[in-house]
């Protein structure tokens, strides 16, 4: 549960102070639990008597001979969990999958994968072939449910023909340093893929019910895990541009560039789109997002004595750029000779970061420290960011958390946090300095929770 992951992992002891430090905690921990994913697949799923309700949608289970579970991503194990609770012995078998490491625990009646992420392996080719066995041994008769979370793009890896895992992973590896959005990502790797755009639907003769927990921007279905059992939208024209646009194509695998351009020339079958009959049998249902966590995090801010600002805009772009308007936005309101008591701002996104150094970080603590830089001199502000998975890109830490002395105590360590944040570097200058938020690996992904903690100064007086 992210409870107990949050309370086992640690928040800086050297900043911030007490008070501030455990407000910071409470907001956090609050945004977890709203985004558990187990909790989250409840509040959408209940069996009475022979029904089984999906929030709006209903399944008469006299009426279906098996139900079977596959699935894949951060929140695989979780949503497993719930959902192999509900159906009880109705459940006649399953198989997800989940990113290494993730802690994987025994659930009844289904079968349970670690494979590679973010870049995909061996094991994430061998799970996509076992997820699309048992979609295609399902008949009209049956019920597939299909379980999606952050991270399923590369825990389920199947090249379309022609390709290999090393040209996926090559791709891959070029897109995630490039600075693309998420959705720009997926729409590459849906024309890549046998399994993703809706190609898991189309491999199947069952209706299909997709529980999501969604981790893009304005939860669009074709974007969360690549939309395996939803439209796509995209074509290979889209993916093409995407490529090029970020200077992508002669660095591609020569294999990717053919695929790519005979899939333009039309040679090649484009993925499903909305009107395709494979559709007709499938249901989604939004189980959880980032709104829920900000929310959670907006409604503990204000139980703890704060007056809130809430970004309602899902925010989105570079993670210095950000970071800087961010931190910029603490100092002016920290100068405020108006503000009488305590005030947070809450926001949820999902940043990118151009990776142009040989650093180690993510997009969290990039943000946390171009913030920082902002907020060098000023006093009683803290801005933090959080990745809702406990993981910021390939480092053990959530986020970080800094004030305006941060950069200061850096420099007397020898370290600079512009140098250190041109080269991409925060994990190693937040190591160094203090303001890793460690969380571990929390079972939920619902993006980012970036937060400002301000606290009104006394104002000396003569």
């Amino acid at each position: 549960m992210p409870r107990a992951l949050l309370q086992g992992g640690t928040l800086p002891l050297i900043l911030p102070p007490f008070r501030v430090q455990a407000d910071l905690r409470r907001i956090l921990q609050a945004a977890l639990d709203a985004a558990d994913a187990g909790v989250a697949v409840r509040r959408a799923l209940a069996i009475r008597g022979h029904t089984l309700r999906a929030s709006s949608y209903t399944y008469n289970l006299t009426h279906i001979r098996r139900v079977a579970v596959v699935g894949a991503g951060k929140a695989a194990v979780p949503m497993a969990r719930a959902v192999a609770e509900i159906l009880g012995a109705r459940l006649d078998g399953g198989y997800v999958v989940a990113p290494e490491r993730a802690g994987l625990s025994r659930v009844p009646g289904i079968e349970i994968a670690e494979t590679g992420h973010p870049v995909p392996d061996g094991r994430s080719l061998r799970a996509a072939r076992r997820v699309l066995q048992i979609a295609s041994s399902m008949e009209p008769a049956d019920l597939l449910i299909v379980l999606l979370s952050g991270g399923a793009s590369s825990l389920l890896a199947f090249p379309d023909d022609g390709l290999t895992l090393a040209d996926k992973q090559r791709t891959t590896r070029l897109l995630l340093r490039s600075g693309a959005a998420i959705e720009e990502v997926n729409a590459i790797r849906k024309h890549l893929s046998a399994i993703k755009g809706g190609r898991l639907a189309a491999a199947t003769r069952a209706p299909v019910l997709t529980l999501i927990l969604s981790d893009v921007q304005g939860d669009d279905l074709g974007a969360i895990g690549s939309g395996p059992t939803a439209p796509d939208r995209t074509t290979f024209h889209d993916a093409v541009q995407v490529v090029r646009r970020y200077g992508l194509w002669e660095r591609l695998p020569a294999r990717v560039r053919r695929h790519l351009a005979a899939g333009l020339a039309g040679r090649l079958q484009d993925t499903p789109k909305p009107r395709s009959g494979v559709f007709r049998r499938g249901r989604h249902v939004i189980v959880g997002n980032n709104r829920l966590a900000v929310e959670a995090a907006a409604t503990a801010a204000r139980r703890a004595g704060y007056a809130l600002i809430v970004i309602e805009e899902f925010l989105a772009g570079e993670a210095a750029d950000v970071g800087h308007w961010l931190g910029r936005l603490g100092r002016d309101l920290a100068g405020r000779p108006g503000l009488a008591g305590p005030l947070c701002v809450v926001a949820g996104g999902e940043l990118t970061v151009t990776v142009r150094g040989a650093g180690l970080g993510g997009r969290a603590q990039e943000f946390v420290l171009a913030a920082a830089l902002a907020l060098e001199g000023s006093r009683g502000v803290w801005a933090a960011g959080i990745g809702t998975d406990g993981r910021d890109g390939p480092t053990d830490a959530a986020g970080a958390v800094a004030d305006g002395t941060m950069v200061g105590r850096g420099r007397r360590l020898g370290l600079d946090a512009g140098a250190s944040l041109m080269r991409n570097d925060s994990y190693r200058f937040f190591k160094k300095v203090g303001g890793h938020i460690v969380t571990g690996l929390t079972g939920t992904n619902v993006n980012d929770l970036y937060l400002l903690l301000i606290h009104p100064q006394k104002r000396k007086t003569k």
